[in-house]
């Protein structure tokens, strides 16, 4: 591989995706009630294909969440974490929309907290713009 890059040396023909997304899309609301988990992983996967040219999401795991707002009460759930790799400048120019949907699905299924990675760092959106 010497004198060559790595896309090269692989045949890449897309731009290099250099920042990692990871939305978590959670099994319950705020209050512990069942929310479409599927509804709103499919959800995901739209929109991250649109803005960002795909998307994967992954089988659930468990996890927990504190709910500051209702004393630390720790909210046990089953996750799905739906990622997708972009360019800076793709993610840059798209922010706006990704924003859009962050915060209908933060709405429209009730969450305490959407969590949104970006690379190595958290993103909790708790308030929630008006449709």
């Amino acid at each position: 591989m010497a004198g060559r890059t790595i896309p090269s040396a692989l045949g890449s023909t897309y731009p290099i995706g250099t920042e990692q997304i990871t939305l978590f899309i959670p099994n319950k609301d705020r209050l512990g009630k069942p929310i479409d988990q599927e509804f709103w992983t499919d959800k995901t996967l739209t929109a991250l294909g649109k803005l960002f040219r795909g998307a994967t999401a992954f089988p659930p795991g468990k996890g927990v969440w504190r709910d500051d707002i209702h004393g630390g009460e720790l909210l046990r759930e089953i996750t799905v974490m739906v990622v997708t790799y972009v360019p800076r400048e793709e993610l840059n120019e798209n922010i706006k929309n990704l924003r859009v949907f962050l915060h209908r699905f933060g709405r429209e299924a009730n969450q305490g907290e959407v969590g949104l990675v970006i690379n190595s760092s958290y993103y909790g959106i708790s308030k929630y713009d008006e449709p």
